[in-house]
Parts: C-alpha cells; sequence; structure tokens
C-alpha cells in the first residue's frame, strides 16, 4: 500500500530577511523554524530545506542497509549514519556525503562496505536525488 507523507511552510517577508516555519503534518512531531541565514550562513537554531534532506536521507539509508544486512542473514546491532548535504548559494545542492558505521556480527570490511554500497544506490532517498553526486565511506565499529 501506497502512503503520502506531508510537511507544509508557512513563509513570511523576501528570500533574505524573511522567515519561515515547516510544519511536519504526517507525524505531529510539531515546526521548525527555517530562513535563508540558516541555509546560506549559520543555522543559529533554525532549519533549512538541506538539513531536512540530510535527515530525510541518513535515516532512509540506514533502513535500506539494516533491511539489505537482515535479508543476507546478518542484522546490524547498530548503524549510525550522518548524511553531509552541500548546498552552495547560486547553484544548489552540489553534493550529498554518507557516512556510516556500524556494528554486525559476521562481516567483514570489505562485506559491509558492499552492502551500504548497495544500500546508497538502492534507498528510495537517493533514487529521489538521483542527479546529485553522492559520495559514501563505511566502516565497522
Amino acid at each position: 500500500m501506497a502512503t503520502t507523507r506531508t510537511a507544509h511552510t508557512v513563509w513570511h517577508g523576501n528570500l533574505v530577511e524573511g522567515k519561515g516555519a515547516v510544519t511536519f503534518d504526517s507525524s505531529g512531531i510539531g515546526e521548525q523554524p527555517v530562513s535563508w541565514p540558516s541555509r546560506a550562513e549559520q543555522a543559529n537554531g533554525k532549519t533549512s530545506p538541506e538539513e531536512l534532506i540530510a535527515a530525510a536521507h541518513s535515516s532512509c539509508f540506514s533502513m535500506a542497509l539494516s533491511h539489505g544486512l537482515t535479508q543476507a542473514g546478518t542484522p546490524p546491532t547498530q548503524l549510525t549514519t550522518q548524511a553531509d548535504v552541500t548546498f552552495q548559494p547560486g547553484t544548489g545542492i552540489t553534493g550529498i556525503h554518507l557516512t556510516v558505521e556500524g556494528t554486525v556480527e559476521g562481516v567483514d570490511e570489505d562485506t559491509f562496505v558492499a552492502a551500504a554500497e548497495e544500500a546508497k544506490k538502492n534507498c528510495p532517498v537517493s533514487q529521489a536525488l538521483t542527479g546529485t553526486t553522492i559520495t559514501l565511506t563505511a566502516k565497522l565499529s
């Protein structure tokens, strides 16, 4: 069964001096303030579209890697994934780097890296971001 998740943003003012808030409608977890400075300068307690993409990508990748390892008979004990989304004003998102460290019994480093590469390729968020360079560093704990 397909699912649809919803969020909405209310923005006030122009791009540079304006501000807004993104509300997570589906989950009901609240809202987060967004601004141009949080995107192009310092976060200062506000989020950005790129941070939201990083959150989506790190969680999706972790789920995909967990699934792949479990399917291979070696479920992970723990995966810690960081997604770094680079934004260049005037250009856009220039790349995403995923870093994952995992605790997985019964696999060696090469097997873990191969599973991580497969997860990077098949994670639905990675697929949605086709056209963006996505790199990966993977290692066992």
